[in-house]
């Protein structure tokens, strides 16, 4: 069994991302829209109220550098 996700997983976070969602670009990503990918992840047990733009902005640059290397 996978081991379970919280906000301070960017990196982990990034690279699932990139995998359930191969074609968006995440930098057109609203926070929103991240936190709501994010938190609807397989595996995903942080509380959905701790995230801020710090972390949200952490995981979308993680998530960036897996889409730009998929490229």
């Amino acid at each position: 069994m996978a081991r379970e996700l919280t906000w301070s997983d960017a990196e982990e976070i990034g690279i699932q991302l990139q995998e359930k969602f191969p074609d968006l670009d995440p930098l057109t990503v609203r926070f929103t829209d991240l936190h709501a990918y994010v938190t609807g992840l397989e595996g995903f047990a942080d509380d959905p109220a701790k995230s801020n733009e710090p972390r949200l902005e952490a995981i979308q640059m993680a998530w960036h550098a897996e889409y730009t290397d998929a490229k």
